[in-house]
């Protein structure tokens, strides 16, 4: 893809170029001012420092004349003219000279002091400018200064010295371009395709191999390679845009590549950081594993999301305003201008917002429990930053909006540390009382056997007689952190305490009508015969329980 894409970009440049060269060519007597330099105003003067300048009418001692050179010795003007139109070309600056006023008594009307002052380009070139020095118009002095530095910063790493040594390959012209900048053109598409070969070999073969060598590779692989692919493109941009500018190619052309150029950065840059948000979020995701709460299982998806969002954001204004010029305040402004209003409109959101931060940070809930306020009453599914979803025990969903919840009493069932389970077991009357004595014993028996009981906190006695029955009160907690875990408890405590009445001969009350008859010889009474011996029988019930736990 990306072969293709430079191969484009060089066929355009060279058949753009030729289209701009014959341009150019036949709009020659606009920049015939003769032999003489005319400084008299504006217009003239950039006229007459770029015209001899340009190929066919070179004259670096004219160009000179049009700088103020009292700083600086007259053998160094020829240079620092070159300097200053390399720096326009490097900078992808046009001069329009429509636009260039054409008033020896110019003043400058942005100047609160009306200076006879003329700006280029006060974004780009702030520190540039022409300035009326007696009857002519001449680069100012303080510009003159700032040649060197901002040459230097146009052709950093010294690829400024490239800009002398490729020009002695050759001038001959070919489609509109002269040898040398073919040569350099096809130099660079090379470098260009050799460096992403590298960054490649490095990025996909050595950076993924040692990530499988510490058994991190599943990790190189879907986070750590992805975000060095974009790096290795990034630094595929940064090195075309330092070297493509010394091949000097038409202003027209090369204003329009700097755009893209500009452009690709803050672009790739954004991308970087929107996939080094997967990076982060996975980090966190092992660290909240880690944890005993849900509750942060659920924010780190939601960290993610935000943090994406916020490095989009960022992102189009660095693009807005770095790759298109573009100034970014008066959006900025508006922006939070139209923020207030948003706010205004949008009071339940910001609302439910805040409530979500609340519960991240208060955590009076994680997933999983069983709250209760109102009609708020299930098993927590999920908490998103507007709503928290719940799903109820007739297996519905209810979503309720978190500044609700904020506000509201919840009663938290999943952080209970005991689980309480009562009930009432009722034996018939005509239980003996020994035999209930021996029946409460086995039931403490019970509870203290289990392993999810709480063995300092339960009650287990005789106390009441209601209409039909003798009633034994069981009152125990359950340390178990679910409710399914629970009901298997109780189901556990259940089934031993009906094992246990077997096996003691205990009956189980239930509200009936019982009617009395004289008995007939030949037929046996309704009511049982209690022989005794509870205690033995209590003994051989234990004995066998707990074999069959020992087996």
């Amino acid at each position: 893809m990306l072969k293709k894409y430079l191969l484009l970009v060089s066929l355009l440049i060279w058949v753009s170029t030729h289209s701009f060269a014959q341009l150019i060519s036949d709009n020659q007597d606009i920049y015939q001012v003769g032999n003489s330099v005319n400084l008299s105003s504006p217009y003239h003067t950039t006229l007459s420092f770029f015209y001899n300048l340009e190929e066919g009418h070179y004259n670096p001692e004219n160009a000179a004349k049009a700088l103020d050179l009292s700083d600086v010795k007259d053998q160094k003007g020829q240079s620092l003219a070159i300097k200053l139109k390399q720096i326009f070309e490097g900078k992808g600056i046009i001069v329009r000279t429509s636009e260039i006023p054409n008033e020896q008594n110019y003043n400058d009307t942005t100047s609160t002091s009306g200076e006879s002052i003329y700006y280029f380009d006060k974004q780009k070139l702030p520190g540039i400018f022409l300035q009326k020095n007696g009857d002519n118009w001449k680069y100012s002095a303080f510009s003159v200064s700032q040649i060197d530095e901002l040459h230097s910063e146009t052709y950093p790493y010294g690829t400024a010295k490239l800009l002398n040594i490729l020009p002695k390959i050759g001038n001959q012209e070919y489609l509109g371009l002269h040898l040398w900048q073919l040569v350099g053109l096809f130099i660079l598409v090379l470098l260009v395709f050799l460096s992403h070969w590298i960054f490649t070999l490095v990025v996909d073969k050595l950076m993924l191999y040692l990530f499988k060598r510490y058994g991190y590779g599943k990790v190189g692989e879907d986070y750590i390679l992805p975000v060095a692919r974009v790096i290795s493109f990034y630094l595929i941009v940064v090195l075309l845009s330092l070297f493509i500018r010394v091949l000097q190619l038409p202003i027209e052309i090369w204003s329009w590549i700097l755009i893209v150029l500009r452009t690709l950065k803050p672009f790739l840059i954004t991308i970087i950081f929107y996939k080094l948000a997967d990076v982060v979020g996975a980090y966190f995701s092992k660290l909240a594993t880690k944890t005993e709460s849900t509750l942060d299982d659920q924010l780190v998806p939601l960290m993610r999301k935000t943090l994406k969002a916020f490095v989009i954001i960022v992102g189009t204004l660095f693009i807005l305003r770095d790759g298109l010029n573009l100034d970014i305040i008066p959006f900025l402004t508006g922006l939070s201008i139209g923020g207030v209003a948003i706010a205004l409109a949008a009071q339940d959101t910001i609302k439910n917002f805040f409530g979500s931060v609340m519960i991240f940070i208060d955590k009076p809930f994680q997933v999983g429990d069983w709250i209760t306020s109102g009609e708020i009453d299930g098993t927590v599914e999920e908490v998103g930053f507007r709503s928290t979803r719940i799903r109820t025990f007739r297996n519905s969903l209810m979503y309720v909006p978190n500044g609700k919840i904020a506000d509201a009493v919840l009663d938290n069932h999943g952080l209970r540390q005991y689980r309480r389970f009562y009930t009432t077991l009722t034996v018939t009357y005509d239980t003996p009382p020994a035999l209930i004595d021996e029946f409460v014993k086995g039931l403490r028996e019970i509870v203290l056997a289990h392993p999810d009981t709480r063995k300092d906190g339960f009650h287990v006695y005789f106390n009441n007689l209601s209409s039909f029955s003798q009633d034994v009160m069981f009152y125990i907690f359950f340390e178990v952190p679910t409710w399914g875990e629970e009901l298997r408890c109780r189901h556990e405590i259940l089934i031993q305490i009906v094992k246990l009445a077997n096996t003691l001969g205990v009956r189980f009350a239930f509200p009936t009508q019982t009617l009395h008859m004289e008995s007939f010889p030949e037929k046996k009474t309704l009511v049982p015969e209690y022989t005794g011996g509870y205690e033995s029988k209590l003994n051989e019930f234990m004995q066998g329980e707990l074999k069959k736990k020992m087996d």
